[in-house]
């Protein structure tokens, strides 16, 4: 009788965990996640900082034919950041065109472009060794094809749209994409 105990048990925990996982919401999926800042030691509860803010996640590569997208992506940030839009970059070499040297992206970003918006040490965004918040990113719309996928987030956690890497930064699309959300 023992073993028919565990089993029920065993049973019992997994539908316990199952129920918690489906009770996650796409903002908890999105932002309850500690992540380092861009050659920094500092670490930042995105949820903390982010709930209830509308997003423009990017994912970056500083040595892509699209690096260039960092000059309009930092002039939306300007444009935007006092009306609430928050953007995020997250270096990712998925690609193979990301420097393993975090101080190579941070020059890059910083130095070569003059970024102020948030960007984090490098993470994964596709495939099974995607980072949870592009895991979600994924299961909302699709993963990013290339580097510099756009995804315009809402104030809950919802993707309301997904620029791919050729759709410019401060394209008309994406203009009033933002400032429909906001």
């Amino acid at each position: 009788m023992p073993t028919i105990k565990y089993l029920v048990l065993g049973c019992i925990m997994l539908f316990s965990q199952a129920s918690t996982a489906q009770t996650s919401t796409p903002i908890d999926a999105l932002l309850n996640h500690d992540l380092k800042r861009l050659h920094s030691s500092e670490v930042v509860h995105l949820k903390e900082h982010y709930q209830g803010r509308p997003l423009l996640f990017i994912n970056t590569a500083s040595h892509c034919g699209f690096t260039g997208q960092f000059e309009a992506l930092e002039a939306l940030h300007q444009r935007y950041k006092d009306r609430g839009l928050i953007l995020a970059g997250f270096p990712s070499n998925s690609f193979l065109q990301e420097s393993k040297d975090e101080a190579d992206t941070a020059r890059v970003c910083f130095q070569n472009f003059g970024v102020t918006f948030d960007m984090f040490t490098h993470i994964n965004v596709r495939g099974s060794s995607a980072h949870p918040i592009f895991a979600e990113l994924a299961r909302q719309t699709h993963a990013p094809k290339w580097n510099f996928y756009k995804y315009l987030i809402d104030r809950d956690g919802k993707v309301v749209q997904a620029f791919p890497s050729t759709t410019r930064p401060d394209s008309r699309e994406v203009i009033d994409a933002i400032e429909a959300l906001l």
